[in-house]
Formats: structure tokens, sequence, C-alpha cells
């Protein structure tokens, strides 16, 4: 498993990202048997969120009620979870910030959060709020490291005119079939090309100029929750023939050849795993750090139905 240095803090963490969105309805012995799956496949690093689950705190309270870490445990690994959606509105404001830290430290039974991330952007959001609850947390001890989810630069520069800790991480859905933000800038300047219409102002370039890491999720969808792609004859025949013949020559599956081309890249991403099929995180982790060749990298990008101009 390659792990990975955030820029600007002592945090190493694996590439390769185990998401617990989905732990709600499952019993203690399962939730144990995915975790400890993904600490045998190298996988360090846990990503909730306050709204994860049928209720708030749900998932994470699941998690921290069949998990029980031990102190040590709890040092070798990497728990983030995120903060600002609320029923039908968006919320960084100070208060539901800081409570909501409080709430999910308590269900996942822990003292800190190695990573906080806001959520979804708040165009509501007055940064000198954030950076006041980002200030109050880590002086406390709450929280470690603090970042952003689907934000787009210039909404990083905005928080960045208050908020004095590092934002380290963006969380961002990309996968082959559904990355705007990399065949973008492949057709850059390409008049009437859909692909090249930028959606998200450089996110790309400005995380690498920044020493941000990026956090893939929905690695394995065709688009916004619309199916996955692995084994979609009917729509990528093409793609698929290409990931089964990689996964052939380097003795993994096709996902983790899917996890592989984004951990291929050297923006050095994280990819965060859906799944609570214990194979299905080994399978990932697999592509963790296979080295695909420029031409094999090019090759799925292609036959994902992208432009090379």
């Amino acid at each position: 498993m390659k792990t990975i240095s955030f820029p600007q803090t002592g945090l190493r963490a694996s590439n390769v990202v185990l998401g617990l969105m989905r732990i709600a309805g499952l019993d203690d012995e399962t939730v144990r048997g995915l975790y400890d799956s993904a600490r045998e496949a190298g996988i360090n690093t846990f990503d909730h969120a306050d709204i994860y689950g049928p209720t708030r705190h749900a998932c994470e309270e699941r998690f921290g009620q069949a998990v029980r870490l031990s102190a040590t445990e709890r040092e070798s690994i990497v728990i983030q979870s995120k903060v600002g959606i609320r029923p039908g509105f968006f919320d960084f404001s100070k208060e539901h910030i800081v409570r909501t830290v409080e709430e999910s430290l308590a269900a996942l039974r822990t003292d800190y959060l190695d990573v906080l991330l806001l959520h979804r952007p708040d165009t509501l959001v007055e940064p000198e709020e954030v950076a006041a609850a980002f200030d109050e947390l880590h002086a406390a001890g709450k929280v470690v490291n603090f970042g952003v989810s689907n934000h787009t630069p210039g909404q990083i520069e905005l928080l960045k005119t208050a908020v004095r800790r590092p934002l380290v991480a963006n969380q961002v859905q990309l996968s082959i079939t559904h990355c705007p933000m990399i065949a973008s800038g492949v057709a850059a300047n390409m008049g009437g090309l859909d692909q090249s219409v930028d959606r998200d102002n450089g996110l790309l370039d400005h995380a690498r100029l920044n020493g941000i890491t990026l956090q893939a999720w929905s690695p394995f969808q065709k688009g916004f929750f619309d199916g996955v792609f692995l084994g979609d004859r009917e729509n990528y025949a093409e793609l698929n023939d290409a990931l089964d013949e990689l996964a052939e020559k380097y003795e993994v599956t096709p996902t983790g050849i899917a996890v592989a081309w984004i951990t291929r890249h050297p923006a050095n991403m994280q990819v965060v795993l859906g799944t609570t099929n214990p194979g299905r995180v080994a399978e990932s982790a697999a592509g963790s750090d296979l080295p695909l060749t420029r031409e094999e990298w090019y090759r799925l990008f292609r036959t994902a139905g992208h432009v090379l101009p």
C-alpha cells in the first residue's frame, strides 16, 4: 500500500481510503470484519461524515460501537469526518461546526479527528466564523488538520483570507468516466468541444500548486450516481476490454486497475471507497501503487470516451 504525506503536516495516510457511509445497518461483527480487511490490505485512513446514515452521526456511532479502538490502534490510523450539510441547507457557522465535531467525537468514541473537511460549499460562508471554529477545535486538541470537500479554487482562496490553519485536502468526485477536472485540461482551448469547458476553475492545477491532497469519491461511478462502469459493456465495452487486459497483465482485477488510474496521477490523490464488501476492499487496495505506463493510462482515458485533440 502506497502512503502519501499531506503537505504542510506530518500526517501520512494510505492512498486508498475506506469510506463508511453505508455501515449503519451492519452488525458489530460485519463492521469489524470490514475494518480488519482494510487494515490487512494496508489501509489506515477512514472517512466519515455527520450526515452518513439514516440519522445524524449514525454511521460514526456504528463504527465507534463496533470497532472500539485501543489507544495504540487509534494512533496508527487516520480518521476524518465532514461537516456542513443540514436538511435543506448548508451551514458553516462556528456554532454548527464546533457542535457537530463534538457530536462526531462522541459517536466515534475518540478524542480527536485527524482531518475535518467542510462538506459541500456554503455560499453564505463567513470565513471569519470558519477560522474561529477551526482555531477553537485545534487549540482544544479536537481536530488536528482541516480541509474541504467539493470546493473550487476560488472558494478555497476565500476561506484562506481568514483561516489560519492549512487546508490540506479537497474531496471531489472522480473516476475514469467522470473526470472533468482532468479532461478539460487535456482539451483546453478547443472551441465547440464540451470536454474543453472548465467546470471547476482549474481545481486540479490549483491543488498541485498549493499542496492540497485530492481525495476521489465515487471512483467507479459512471457519472453522478449513474451506476458503475465496471462490467458495463453496453455503454463502456472498449473501456472494459482495456480494464480486463490490464488486469491480466498486472495480476489484479479490473477494480484494481480503476483505482490505479487515479493513484497513478502525479497529483498523489487518494481514492475513497464506498464498499462494504471486504473482497472489493482488497481488490481496490491492489491498485494502490501499480505502475501504469503513460500509454496505458491514456488508453483508459480514451476508451472511457474522452477526447485527445
